[in-house]
């Protein structure tokens, strides 16, 4: 029988750095972090755009840290935050974020996304298979 464990990951972002990375490289930038999918939300309020961004990059990096990768690297549009149709954001892996969570026994992720004024935050939990130790 196997037990699982909770692995969490968490960021904090400044939008005005994320703000400053699109103003300096532009198209380039958002197309080398983010899915068509998170950039058409995004981007779709200008006003709101930096914050959704920032927001979506904490979430990546959080992600990050609960795949605990050192030496493979995982791109950062094989992670994906989607918005249901409810409105609540989800995690999607794709390609090398996917192989990396099933290859270290990683499901059922969930993210909670924060932003306001100069600061954006995600949190990223996911349960871990492990075996089952006797006492």
């Amino acid at each position: 029988m196997a037990a699982s464990s909770i692995v969490v990951g968490t960021d904090l972002v400044q939008v005005s750095a994320v703000a400053a990375s699109v103003q300096r490289f532009g198209q380039r930038y958002l197309e080398r972090l983010f899915t068509p999918g998170e950039l058409a939300y995004c981007l779709k309020d200008a006003h709101a755009a930096p914050e959704r961004l920032a927001a979506r990059f904490a979430a990546k990096e959080a992600t990050i840290k609960v795949l605990r990768v050192h030496e493979v690297p995982v791109p950062w549009r094989s992670i994906e935050v989607v918005r249901s149709p409810e409105g609540f954001c989800e995690l999607a892996l794709h390609a090398e974020a996917r192989s990396v969570a099933d290859a270290r026994g990683l499901f059922g992720f969930s993210v909670s996304l924060t932003h306001e004024a100069e600061y954006a935050s995600a949190v990223v939990i996911a349960q871990q298979t492990q075996p089952h130790v006797r006492p």
